[in-house]
């Protein structure tokens, strides 16, 4: 069996660095294996606001979600779920995640036993658990973090000895084991600070070194038969004494309290770069407006879960009222301060500041301190075309046919701005129904720049670790992490058959029990004749079907597999308006031809390339985390 599974990894490996995915190992369904490990973990815990809805198993990107912080070379490095009022137990998946170095969930109703597995984490720093209602006995495996230097467990129900095993750690800055139900004799721990106070049956009234409580000695007083020749020698010299220390005393604190009011106060101020505070906040960044964090933070009820629009890549969207009563989406950048995250503000300012049309979401502001990032949009009162198809009014649906042809075109539209007229241009890279809101008339607006790369006109494509959505990444995309003009003509041909259909493109393939996603099924269908039954049940028939004979035909040569053959938005926008699809369409059938008569075999479909993978995630399975 071990050599079975040694030779399973060998393949594995070989196969990972042919195909040059550059951030994760993909599953049959594209699935990244950290994605799997993250899901077994969220399954564990009970969840009451959702805050981790972003975390879904059909994506190849953990990156993107809430909470999660990534290593530049795109693993994930740190987990911070503290004070999210999570409950349930910490799953033993987590010791899968091998490239952690820090797990934050202090502060929440966490129960069951510390996961032993988190002995595997060996690049693990931190580790706060304080604060949850853990029980049983502390992993021994634990000793196993020889980079561990802060270690919280503090405030829980834990029982029995603490190990033996963590006087193996020689960096350790501070051990917290307070306020549990420990017993039994502590080992020598090289921690700076090790707290074991609250614990009984360490900790009693009797204390030992070892502990960290500190009990006053009692008061010594003269025998009785001195008191007399002493009270009238040394009382003044006592008195003193009190004066001088009790002075001291009051001296020493209102010093402490002075500098924990200027640490607040420096941790406090703004800065942005080197803006200057005299300038005005309003034309701090050519026509943004800045606006302070308290404004901000009251416009969202201080950032209240109820108000939240959506997730981001790389933060948390709220809607917000301002003082004057305008309505604007705050989107809240998270982990600004990791590698990436000032790059991600910078480039989303500038990137968004740049691209100015009907139809992309226009930046009208942001907010900047040391500690957050913030930009504000105008707020989309229709949501997103995701929410839309999924919405009723009065009983019917709220994108009819004539709203869906119209939201094709304004996003057609926007993504040509991006690629053919905007200095320079841009690849937005996440082109779903999610991404595409709404304004009060309908209009599509295209949103969410976090995905975006600047281009440079002498560049045709770009390579990164690969982020999106499955059902919506192109192949070429999946394979090699080059993503290029032609990668979002993929996903704008996977969102005309979302608004075709109603639903998502890897629900569709579910529902109708067929093998594969979206694509695969709609050339069958198409190639069948029988294109009404793509359609929006929803919609009860009242649809034009001419046009949508041509949106379909539109969306499959956007869905080509060779990016060479794909058109551009400019020809894509053309075709929409009914001018040259015939033309492309009988061009595409000549290119296939020759493929089918030469080889007995189909073409291939998108669906057998991501299966191509699954010898992959399968080798790391067995093998064990990265």
């Amino acid at each position: 069996m071990a050599e079975r599974i040694f030779w399973l990894w060998g393949i594995g490996f070989l196969i990972s660095a042919l195909l040059e995915i550059s951030s994760a190992t993909l599953s049959p369904t594209g699935i990244n294996y950290e994605v799997v490990a993250l899901v077994s973990i969220k399954t564990a815990l009970h969840d009451p606001y959702n805050v981790l809805e972003s975390w879904d198993i059909n994506s190849v990107d953990p990156c993107s979600w809430r909470m999660v912080t990534c290593s530049p070379d795109g693993y994930v490095s740190a987990l911070g779920l503290p004070s999210q009022s999570l409950s349930g137990s910490l799953s033993p998946w987590i010791g899968n995640l091998s490239n952690l170095q820090s797990v934050l969930l202090q502060n929440n109703a966490i129960s069951g036993r510390i996961p032993a597995a988190i002995g595997k984490l060996e690049k693990l720093q931190t580790l706060d658990l304080s604060n949850n209602t853990f029980s049983g006995e502390i992993p021994a495996s634990l000793g196993d973090l020889k980079n561990l230097n802060y270690l919280r467990l503090n405030n829980n129900s834990l029982s029995g000895p603490c190990p033996e095993t963590l006087s193996n750690i020689e960096g350790l800055t501070l051990v917290d084991l307070s306020f549990n139900n420990l017993s039994g004799s502590l080992p020598k721990i090289s921690a700076r600070t090790f707290k074991v106070i609250g614990n009984p049956l360490i900790c009693g009234p009797k204390a030992s070194n070892n502990c960290s409580a500190v009990f006053p000695e009692p008061l010594s007083l003269p025998p009785d038969g001195l008191k007399g020749q002493s009270d009238s020698g040394t009382n003044s010299h006592h008195v003193a004494i009190a004066f001088g220390a009790s002075f001291g005393a009051a001296f020493s604190i209102i010093i402490v309290i002075g500098l924990l009011v200027w640490w607040r106060y420096r941790r406090n101020q703004q800065i942005f770069f080197d803006v200057n505070e005299q300038y005005d906040r309003e034309v701090c960044l050519g026509h943004l407006r800045r606006y302070t964090f308290k404004e901000l933070r009251a416009a969202t009820d201080h950032f209240n879960s109820k108000n939240i629009l959506g997730r981001g890549g790389f933060g948390i969207v709220y809607k917000g009222c301002l003082n004057d009563g305008t309505l604007v989406a705050v989107k809240r950048l998270k982990d600004y301060n990791v590698a990436g995250g000032e790059i991600q503000f910078q480039t989303e300012v500038e990137t968004i500041s740049l691209a100015v049309h009907r139809n992309l979401l226009r930046l009208s502001g942001f907010c900047t301190t040391e500690n957050e990032r913030l930009l504000v949009y105008p707020y989309m009162p229709n949501g997103s075309v995701a929410s839309g198809l999924r919405d009723h009014i009065h009983g019917r649906p709220a994108l009819d046919w004539a709203r869906r042809k119209k939201i094709a075109l304004g996003t057609a539209r926007g993504l040509l701005y991006l690629h053919e007229q905007c200095d320079p241009k841009i690849i937005h890279r996440d082109v779903k129904a999610a991404n595409i809101l709404l304004d009060e008339d309908f209009e599509a607006v295209v949103g969410d720049f976090g995905l975006a790369k600047l281009l440079d006109h002498r560049d045709s494509h770009v390579t990164t670790a690969v982020r999106g959505t499955v059902g919506h990444i192109a192949p070429e995309y999946l394979s090699t992490g080059q993503s290029s003009e032609k990668t979002d003509v993929f996903g704008f041909g996977i969102l005309l058959l979302e608004l075709i259909t109603g639903q998502k493109a890897l629900d569709f393939g579910r529902a109708a029990n067929q093998k594969g996603v979206m694509l695969d099924w709609v050339k069958k269908l198409h190639q069948e004749g029988k294109l009404n039954l793509l359609v929006d049940k929803d919609l009860r028939g009242n649809f034009d079907r001419i046009e949508l004979e041509e949106m379909v035909q539109v969306a499959l040569l956007c869905t080509q597999f060779n990016p060479s053959h794909r058109p551009k938005m400019s020809e894509v926008l053309k075709m929409l308006e009914g001018d040259g699809l015939a033309e492309k369409w009988e061009a595409s059938q000549k290119i296939e031809t020759p493929r089918l008569r030469s080889c007995e075999n189909h073409p291939q479909r998108y669906s057998d390339f991501i299966e191509e993978s699954s010898l992959v995630i399968e080798a790391m399975e067995l093998s064990g985390p990265r």
